[in-house]
């Protein structure tokens, strides 16, 4: 019976998104779900995902819920890590705080100043999790899908080289989706392969039947002025591949967007948007809590709809079925042209012996000079973190291109204090705040 834990698992919409998809793969044997939450009500909330959507698909599951950390990952095959440390009102701050500052941002999450305050509070717990599993479940692979992704997964090959550990992200699937939906192309039978850094590869492999698909989207984006003021068609336009994430979120990782109101207008872009799907978040976690205790069903996405790798990993390594994702692993000679030992996204093939990386070579030349920008905000960001120096946390976020357009290097050091300051309950001594990261 092999065990799944959930740590973060008050994320209860995403909980019962992943849960769904490995109920609904009909070959896995009957799992052992240790769910982990430190919000006890988010907790029970979860456990209760977890049983009613066993039943509603008819499965059998074995399902535990603890708020001791390492009495979840007690013998786990599989730890899936999708933890918010701070919660909403900490993702807030990091929005809001540098807004009221005049620095824009959409997402926060992943680079420029949200992305470096986020990681510097998750690397504790991050560690933590690492001590644990090299004590209870030194073999299990740690399946993250915590954003600042990148930076996420670099902490733990420096904490904790050991660990299995790969970084998930759904971003190419759904750009490819979007793109076939785009120029009218069936995404079945659609070859595709990205890389570079989370949220920012590159698709550089996109055809069907043996026709590159690109010609199709150029020729659609030149005649159409509505897609040429979207952010992502711009930086294809200037770059000659299509990036992996959203407009919105592509947005904040580059100098071009933010740094005026024309450039906003230009490309319709909604500043703080992350602060809105948060709320939205938050009531939908309220409406399966309403629902789970008035013992009705909750509802599920669409089969269609299986997207996420964490359960396609699993599946292919208790299974054997070889399959295809994109994974976020150390650059070990994967990518000729970006740093080694930063954190790529490359194609990997999964089986019974886990997660296989594609040695994938060099990366488009302009893509990769975006990326290695990005890079140096993330690598800035773990040595500030590994040697207790708050000076390189103010230098990671000199080196963002959105906060240097918008910001002076004197604004961007009062920033850095104002959000250390806001968030010092969480930050560890040696970075100004008041964690004792030996608790984490």
């Amino acid at each position: 019976m092999p065990q799944i834990t959930f740590l973060g698992a008050g994320s209860v919409v995403f909980t019962r998104q992943l849960i769904t998809d490995l109920l609904r793969l009909p070959d896995l044997p009957t799992l052992d779900i240790a769910l982990h939450d430190i919000d006890t009500d988010r907790l029970e909330v979860a456990r209760l995902t977890a049983l009613n959507v066993a039943t509603q698909l008819d499965r059998s599951i074995r399902v535990t819920a603890s708020a001791d950390r390492r009495a979840a990952l007690t013998g786990a095959d599989f730890v899936i890590n999708m933890i918010q440390v701070g919660g909403i009102d900490a993702t807030k701050v990091d929005l809001e705080l540098p807004a009221s500052r005049g620095l824009r941002q959409t997402i926060g999450d992943t680079t420029g100043v949200g992305g470096v305050f986020r990681a510097l509070r998750t690397f504790p717990v991050l560690t933590g999790i690492a001590r644990d599993m090299g004590e209870v479940c030194p073999d299990a692979w740690f399946l993250n899908y915590t954003n600042p992704m990148a930076m996420n997964i670099w902490w733990m090959s420096v904490v904790a080289p050991d660990i299995k550990a790969v970084g998930l992200c759904h971003s190419v699937y759904w750009t490819v989706n979007d793109l076939c939906e785009l120029i009218g192309v069936p995404l079945e039978g659609t070859h595709y392969r990205a890389a570079g850094v989370n949220h920012q590869a590159w698709l550089t492999e996109w055809s069907r039947d043996g026709e590159d698909l690109y010609p199709r989207l150029r020729a659609l984006i030149d005649g159409d002025e509505d897609l040429q003021r979207r952010v992502r068609a711009e930086i294809f336009r200037r770059v000659g591949f299509y990036p992996t994430e959203t407009s919105e979120h592509s947005s904040e990782y580059l100098s071009w967007f933010l740094r005026s109101d024309a450039q906003i207008e230009r490309f319709r872009i909604e500043p703080l948007q992350y602060v809105g799907i948060s709320e939205e978040n938050v009531r939908e976690f309220h409406q399966a809590q309403q629902l789970l205790t008035a013992g009705d069903d909750i509802p599920l996405h669409d089969e269609g709809d299986a997207a996420e790798y964490a359960p396609q990993i699993i599946h292919s390594i208790v299974t054997g079925t070889r399959r295809e994702i994109h994974a976020n692993v150390p650059n070990d000679g994967l990518i000729d042209n970006l740093p080694r030992g930063a954190v790529v996204e490359v194609p990997a093939t999964v089986d019974s012996d886990g997660v296989h990386p594609v040695a994938w070579g060099s990366i488009p030349p302009a893509g990769a000079a975006l990326n290695r920008t990005y890079l140096s905000v993330a690598d800035l960001t773990i040595r500030a973190a590994q040697e207790g120096d708050p000076e390189l946390v103010r230098r990671a976020v000199l080196t963002d291109p959105n906060a240097s357009s918008t910001l002076t290097p004197e604004q961007i050091w009062e920033l850095c204090d104002a959000l250390t300051a806001a968030h010092a309950d969480l930050l560890p001594v040696s970075l100004g705040g008041r964690l004792d990261e030996a608790r984490a």
